[in-house]
């Protein structure tokens, strides 16, 4: 088996590696760095987060780094600043004993001043987000007419981001480039342009992906209605009292609000998105790696900076539309031999979703129901008596409290005192949870919602109607749909008006719909959404408002007929027995989703 004391790395290398704790290389590492160390040519290699790339391409960098040399020779490019961060964190352990090696970093959303400073100092090798870099060349900080090598680390990524033109600026500015390394996690079109267009004949070395196919992690699926989805992931929270994870959004918005969401009801997570200054954004990771943090809530490429080994669980509040970023989320768990569990909040229509994965990865999933309250009471019960079990006092404690508590408790049996420290502990989980719903999809239209005072149907309005170009029922439940992603089969009894519309919605779905469209726009008017019924009672007395008669009472609560949206009209069932327009052609798309 191959070890690092048995490649041939310089000996200041071999002496960093071995006081790291590392012994034999990872595969990846083992295809790539004895090529790169003996005959060095333009390398791509295909792996996935958590694989050990940066060594690979790293500890053969600074091998054929000269410290004599006081210009830069080795550049380094990364998508974000985070693992900009990271892979300079890396290399600084690598060349601990390497006596006059300089290396820095540099990305944006700090002073570009000390960064200035840094590279006219002459490091021998940077690491660089693309932007930052082009800003130092423009201001003629920086020269790379003396790189040899060039690293793209997380290829993919970055021509995902938009970095194209970027990446080939930086390339073209590199005269005297004799080696491309390449690295990604797929090989895509766009990576392999990038390869034609800037490296001669490659070697191409892949290792399988490892991270969805292992066998430590248990991938776990929870289908819910969408309304649902932010409780879901409360239930999950609480249902692994000890959870040390990562909560993935798609959107930055929704990882701001989510986290707020949380912190707001006690949960000790965090933000981590693109929109967070850098020093936030460090102070974030900073508590998430000291375990202050039980979760940070993060977009994909924020995440891409992570590097802790013993992440127990991967949260996707929605599922990612690329298979391969999949890879990458699930893979930041069940790390360095141990177990993790990925699991996945979905929709019924979104259940296509969870299939293509299994069929790519060849991976199981698993579906879960969502706890219910009495199960997330009982595990927080069995979390809590572990952790008096296994708790080890500090000596002087019992020194110095031992008498005032028994003095206190003298009076008091065992078990009465068991009981209700017990009931302070699951106190407040016991209220939060008592009768509450079922969560799990379907469970609504079975008409089984078992919520205390919860109504089965709400009435609401919305101040659009036909002369605000909702000339239909279906176009109104194309807008409601879209902008809420509210599963059509919760709404009926349509009434489209002149100024307003009114529908009907499951009692559950009918908060969640009201602040969601309380937020949206239709053709520059403010959406203004209330229930029917309320809104009756505020008017009455006043006189009936423009657009309706005393005639009408009736008629809006029950829904009328005109204008209405039938039960039976522009629906059908799929595959998982939910409901499913028939045409949404020409349905317009509100909700377009803020990229990270």
């Amino acid at each position: 088996m191959i070890s690092f004391s048995s490649l041939s790395l310089r000996e200041e290398l071999t002496r960093a590696v071995s006081d790291m704790g590392f012994e034999t290389p990872t595969p990846i590492q083992q295809k790539v760095i004895p090529q790169l160390l003996s005959q060095p040519s333009d390398i791509i290699g295909l792996a996935q987060t958590g694989t050990g790339k940066t060594a690979a391409f790293g500890l053969p960098l600074l091998h054929h780094t000269d410290v004599a040399q006081k210009h830069v020779q080795a550049l380094v490019l990364s998508p974000t600043r985070e693992l900009c961060m990271q892979i300079q964190e890396e290399f600084k352990k690598y060349g601990y004993y390497m006596r006059g090696l300089r290396t820095t970093a540099v990305y944006g959303g700090v002073p570009i001043g000390g960064q200035i400073r840094e590279v006219k100092a002459h490091p021998q090798v940077i690491v660089a987000t693309p932007g930052r870099l082009i800003d130092l060349l423009e201001r003629k900080a920086l020269s790379l007419e003396h790189v040899q090598y060039v690293v793209l680390d997380e290829a993919d990524e970055m021509l995902n981001m938009g970095f194209r033109e970027d990446i080939e600026f930086i390339l073209k500015n590199t005269p005297n480039r004799q080696y491309t390394w390449l690295f990604s996690a797929t090989m895509n079109n766009d990576v392999r342009n990038i390869a034609k267009r800037f490296m001669s004949k490659w070697e191409e070395y892949a290792v399988a992906k490892e991270n969805v196919g292992n066998e430590n992690i248990d991938h776990q699926y929870y289908v819910t209605n969408h309304h649902n989805r932010f409780e879901t992931l409360r239930r999950l929270l609480d249902f692994t009292p000890g959870i040390y994870g990562i909560v993935f959004t798609r959107t930055k918005q929704d990882c701001q609000d989510i986290a707020e969401k949380l912190m707001k009801a006690g949960y000790h997570v965090s933000p981590l998105h693109g929109d967070m200054d850098q020093k936030m954004r460090s102070k974030v990771m900073e508590r998430f790696k000291n375990k202050t943090l039980q979760c940070i809530i993060a977009t994909d490429v924020a995440a891409r900076g992570i590097d802790v080994n013993d992440i127990t669980h991967v949260i996707n509040y929605e599922l990612p539309d690329d298979p391969e970023v999949y890879t990458h989320r699930s893979g930041r768990t069940g790390r360095a031999g141990k177990s993790g569990i990925c699991m996945s909040i979905v929709t019924p229509k979104e259940i296509s979703g969870i299939r293509q994965v299994e069929r790519l990865s060849k991976t199981k999933f698993h579906k879960s129901d969502i706890p219910d309250g009495a199960e997330i009471v009982r595990k927080k019960l069995f979390y809590y008596l572990e952790q008096i079990e296994t708790a080890k006092p500090e000596s002087d404690f019992g020194k110095i409290y031992q008498s005032t508590i028994h003095e206190r408790f003298e009076d008091m049996d065992k078990d009465e005192l068991i009981r209700r420290l017990v009931w302070l502990q699951l106190k407040e989980t016991m209220e939060a949870y008592n009768e509450a719903e079922d969560l799990n999809a379907g469970f609504e239209q079975r008409g089984e919602n078992r919520q205390r005072g919860n109504r089965s149907n709400v009435r609401l309005f919305i101040n659009i109607g036909m002369k605000d170009g909702i000339t239909s029922a279906e176009k109104l439940l194309a807008f409601i749909t879209d902008s809420t992603d509210i599963e059509p089969g919760l709404i009926d009894r349509i009434t489209v008006r002149d100024l307003s519309s009114f529908f009907n919605v499951s009692g559950s779905a009918a908060e969640f719909i009201i602040q969601t469209m309380s937020q949206k726009k239709f053709k520059g008017r403010k959406i203004r959404m209330e229930e029917a019924e309320q809104r009756d009672r505020d008017r009455s007395g006043s006189g009936a408002g423009r657009g309706f008669s005393g005639n009408n009472s009736e008629n809006r609560s029950r829904g009328g007929s005109r204008g209405g949206y039938p039960s039976n009209r522009s629906f059908s069932r799929d595959n998982e027995g939910n409901r499913n327009r028939n045409d949404r052609s020409g349905s317009q798309k509100f909700n377009r989703r803020d990229r990270d």
